[in-house]
């Protein structure tokens, strides 16, 4: 089936002109019953009961059998045991129906038997030809006019919007329906796919691209298909189609991260990976329902923002205050209010006002002070965007400033979003918000939150270099060769910085003068050779952690002191390391001053190679700062990654030191990201420190690992 077949097919699930429901039920509260209820409250379409007793279930004549239904059925609603199942599947099959619903439990959630079960599931309606949405899910919700279709078993169809919200919980979608209709939101669609047997987050996505009546996609997910294909395609939604996603991913906890022996595989747990995936795919991440619901109010009813400058209007000094330090938090600025702003709101506000931004209309203001400094702020070019603070006083007209703000703010271009404060005594003034497409928020720091957020969306959005590196000057057959030399025979095989070398000069990553010394007098030879001052490193697979062992020594110079160094680097390794094999002392010429920053990479085993940048050295793991990305990189993210890290005014230049080489980072990232894609056998790779020198002299590998592993 071509992909425009299959979406074409799982808009007739949305879609769908007749509906079987096959377990329908007359007995109340039955999940069967609870379905076939929605569906008659308002589907416009037909519909038919199922059950094998026959009869009549809430005033529609029942079937035996989908088979025994006289007229085509688009979508099937299953709401049986597990065990019949595969039969309903084979009467689906029969009656060539377009789409189905699974909202039985019994499968891959209930342990090993569930998933044989699902898995001949996923079988059969694939050979079939038919989507399937479910198993264990609450179902889907369309609630557009004309539509009008609840297939679920939530209590009520929600109302109508530009939001459409997916989930792999259903437990989940009963609060968000409520917590929506308490905020007047709608949705486009809303669906429950619970355990994803055929139809998964990827399919929805795709279908929701072109789907006209939606402009904003929620998503609630605990696992990611299809990584690659997640990324293609979310990827398109947001640069080209020019739609938001927003994701609320479970599993932040660090429970998830794997132990392994690099620092990055340390740092690296599987929600990393997701962070890396949702970033370069543009979908933004929030933490909470609240979260989602925040900035999705914001961004179904209002224009992204066209820069960082926002304007506080307040009739209470206290919330503006609260307000201010929100945004500073959020990285906005407060909007210098012009002269010409200043002099217009001089004639129309008490002297007591204060027109510094947050401009304070004071705590008697009605409608019409309100209208006239929104619209005057909001006219101003030094402004962005637009926060409404009201504190409900005795002589507060709420409602009617809930009227005025709406109409004021419908054509001035600029994102406004309000906040009344309190419950009961605003809900007025917000209701006329909600209905006039300003969103509300009961407190301002949600609604800066948002604000923020919005900032974020819309720079991301401009980003430029989404283009892959193409690198034509490494050697990737001898690469391969260099990996096969070293594997042999061997399954796994751990490279010492030495090894790595090899390997790294097919990438022509920044290498430093080297040799191998194996004994004292050899090590004399290599410093004469480099001639200049050099550090020496033992060699073994057995000294992780070098430093500690005191199998580094830096500053070493002439024949004596290589001497002396490669006996003391031995008597230090087997007192901290007993028993340790050491295969030689790696030489290297010293590199010049610079900042240690570490590169890494682990490869998850769903998504690919997963690069780490971070400030470098021994607290790399204590510290924790550090950025990750899924390779293959775009040059962008080579350059969002160093500049993400929270040291990253380390490298620009704190306190007059001089600016580091970034762009030799970035070069040397995006090398690094090559050589992991087109060698699989390398599992894990860590360079540590790179050390990045002043602007215009490079950097070097001053430390490395890798782990070879064949697939």
């Amino acid at each position: 089936m071509s992909v425009s077949e299959r979406l074409a097919k799982i808009n007739s699930i949305f879609y769908p002109k007749s509906i079987a429901v096959v377990g329908a039920s007359a007995r109340a509260g039955s999940v069967g019953n609870d379905v076939l209820k929605n569906l008659v409250k308002d589907f416009t379409g037909t519909i038919y009961p199922v059950n094998p007793k026959g009869g009549e279930i809430l005033g529609l004549e029942s079937f035996t059998s989908l088979t025994a239904i006289p007229g085509s059925v688009d979508l099937v609603v299953v709401v049986v045991p597990a065990k019949a199942v595969p039969g309903v599947i084979d009467q689906c099959r029969e009656k060539q129906v377009q789409g189905i619903i699974i909202i039985s439990a019994g499968f891959k959630e209930t342990g090993r038997e569930g998933l044989e079960r699902e898995r001949e599931l996923t079988k059969a309606v694939q050979e079939a030809g038919i989507p399937l949405i479910g198993p264990n899910c609450l179902g889907i919700i369309n609630p557009e006019a004309g539509v009008r279709m609840n297939a679920s078993f939530a209590s009520k169809i929600c109302d109508e919007g530009s939001l459409a919200f997916i989930s792999q919980s259903g437990a989940l979608c009963t609060s968000v329906l409520d917590y929506a209709e308490a905020r007047r939101m709608g949705f486009s669609k809303f669906v429950s796919f619970g355990n994803k047997a055929d139809v998964k987050e990827v399919d929805l996505l795709e279908y929701l691209a072109d789907d006209p009546k939606t402009k904003v996609i929620a998503m609630y997910l605990e696992d990611i298909s299809d990584g690659k294909r997640f990324q293609e395609i979310a990827s398109k939604i947001f640069w080209e189609k020019g739609k938001t996603i927003l994701c609320l991913k479970s599993g932040r906890s660090a429970e998830g991260a794997k132990a392994v022996s690099s620092h990055t595989g340390s740092l690296a747990g599987s929600d990393r990976v997701y962070d890396a995936l949702l970033t370069q795919s543009g979908v933004q991440r929030v933490n909470s329902v609240a979260e989602l619901f925040d900035v999705a109010s914001l961004y179904t009813t209002q224009p992204l923002p066209k820069g960082r400058r926002l304007a506080i209007i307040t009739n209470a000094g206290g919330p503006g205050i609260m307000a201010t330090d929100a945004a500073v938090k959020a990285g906005l600025k407060l909007a210098e209010i012009s002269e010409a702003t200043k002099n217009d709101l001089r004639d129309k506000m008490p002297e007591a006002a204060s027109l510094r931004n947050p401009i304070d209309v004071l705590g008697d203001a009605k409608n019409d002070r309100y209208e006239a400094a929104v619209a005057s702020i909001m006219a101003d070019p030094n402004v962005d965007m637009g926060m409404v603070i009201l504190t409900p006083q005795s002589m507060t007209d709420v409602d009617k400033i809930g009227e005025v703000i709406p109409n004021v703010v419908k054509n001035c271009g600029k994102p406004v979003i309000c906040s009344f404060m309190g419950a009961a005594d605003v809900q007025k003034g917000v209701d006329n918000l909600l209905a006039g497409g300003v969103p509300n928020y009961s407190f301002p720091e949600a609604g800066i939150y948002a604000l923020g957020e919005a900032v974020k969306l819309a720079e991301y959005q401009q980003l430029g270099g989404r283009e892959y590196a193409s690198l034509t000057d490494c050697d990737v057959e001898k690469a391969k060769q260099v990996i096969n030399d070293f594997l042999g025979s061997d399954k796994e095989k751990y490279l010492t910085q030495a090894d790595c070398r090899a390997l790294f000069a097919c990438y022509k990553l920044p290498l430093l003068a080297s040799g191998i010394a194996k004994s004292a007098d050899e090590a004399a030879d290599i410093v004469a050779k480099i001639g200049t001052k050099v550090v020496m490193k033992v060699m073994s697979a057995d000294v992780v952690h070098k430093f500690d062992a005191g199998g580094v020594l830096l500053n070493i110079e002439g024949a004596d002191g290589a001497r002396a160094g490669y006996a003391k680097i031995y008597e230090n390794v087997a007192k901290s390391v007993p028993g340790a094999k050491i295969d030689g002392i790696l030489i290297e010429q010293m590199a010049e001053k610079g900042v240690e920053v570490i590169l890494g990479c682990n490869r998850d085993a769903s998504f690919g190679p997963l690069m780490m940048f971070g400030l470098g050295g021994t607290l790399v793991e204590l510290l924790k700062d550090v950025s990750f990305r899924l390779a293959p990189m775009w040059r962008s993210s080579a350059e969002k990654m160093i500049r993400e890290i929270k040291a990253f005014k380390v490298l620009d230049g704190y306190r007059g030191a001089p600016k580091c080489d970034l762009a030799a980072v970035e070069d040397t990232l995006l090398r690094f990201s090559t050589m992991m894609i087109n060698h699989p056998e390398i599992a894990e790779c860590d360079i540590n420190p790179l050390i990045v020198h002043a602007e215009g002299k490079g950097c070097s590998v001053a430390d490395s690992r890798v782990m070879l592993r064949r697939k």
